[in-house]
């Protein structure tokens, strides 16, 4: 069997099974099959038939990497497919995905994920802005959804970040790999202002106002937090002298995001 009739029937058992403890032994295998080729980066040399199954092998690494929880493993496999998804259709003509399936998309929108779920605004717009801007990726569920999340936090929009990580929301099951790092910097952004314009909530209000699933969960954050639980409610730490006038200006803004999310927190406790 060829180097390329062997890659072909090893990405179409990963393929079949992604999840299967198997995949990342099938993956090496890939690979091997792939540097015999010469085709792990496009060249003059690289047959053109053995692009697909290249590209194909990369993003089977990519979405590993990701169920892995492994950033730093996929952010690799990401920048090994910039060449590739760079090729003219004149090379690589948009019919050529392996079984007819195109993952840059999802490739691509998980890499926006991971530079927001880590805080890197600049990278996430330079990227962005290499795909031809936020209106031009709108139109594609894989992409426009960490566009759509990032528009929301710039926003305060939590509640409406919190509901689009949650089952259907997600346009794939690996977005949800980034939920609870989400949520997590959304809880920690609402407890900061909170801390900022109230001197005390009642720990009923905070379990939705923070997104936890129970009374003792608010408790255990408070705890963490340096607050004190009292009574039903949660007392925040005053401010000093110093810090009185940092929190007039921000009272304005942290108010408008804490009503938003308690209005939010009030209709969820309605529906239960």
């Amino acid at each position: 069997m060829s180097p390329e009739a062997a890659l072909r029937r090893t990405l179409q058992t990963l393929s079949t099974n992604p999840t299967s403890p198997d995949a990342p032994t099938l993956l090496r295998t890939a690979k091997k099959h792939l540097m015999s080729l010469h085709a792990l980066i496009p060249g003059p040399t690289t047959p053109q038939s053995a692009l697909p199954l290249a590209r194909a092998t990369l993003e089977a690494g990519a979405l590993l990497s990701i169920r892995a929880q492994d950033p730093d493993s996929f952010t690799r496999y990401y920048q090994q497919l910039q060449p590739f998804y760079d090729l003219p259709a004149s090379v690589y003509p948009p019919t050529a995905e392996v079984g007819g399936v195109d993952q840059r998309d999802k490739v691509t929108g998980l890499y926006l994920m991971l530079l927001l779920t880590k805080g890197d605004y600049a990278a996430f717009h330079t990227a962005l802005e290499g795909l031809g801007g936020g209106e031009v990726v709108m139109g594609d569920r894989m992409v426009g959804y960490p566009v759509m999340l990032e528009q929301w936090l710039m926003e305060g929009a939590y509640d409406r970040v919190w509901g689009a990580t949650k089952g259907e929301g997600m346009p794939s099951e690996e977005f949800g790999v980034f939920s609870e790092v989400l949520i997590g910097t959304i809880r920690a952004e609402i407890a900061s202002c909170s801390e900022k314009a109230y001197p005390s909530i009642p720990i009923s209000n905070a379990k939705n106002l923070l997104f936890l699933e129970s009374e003792g969960s608010v408790v255990a954050f408070a705890k963490e937090r340096g607050w004190i639980v009292q009574d039903g409610r949660i007392y925040f730490p005053q401010q000093g002298e110093e810090g009185l006038g940092a929190e007039k200006e921000i009272l304005v803004a942290s108010g408008q995001v804490i009503e938003n999310t308690i209005g939010y927190a009030r209709e969820l406790e309605t529906i239960v």
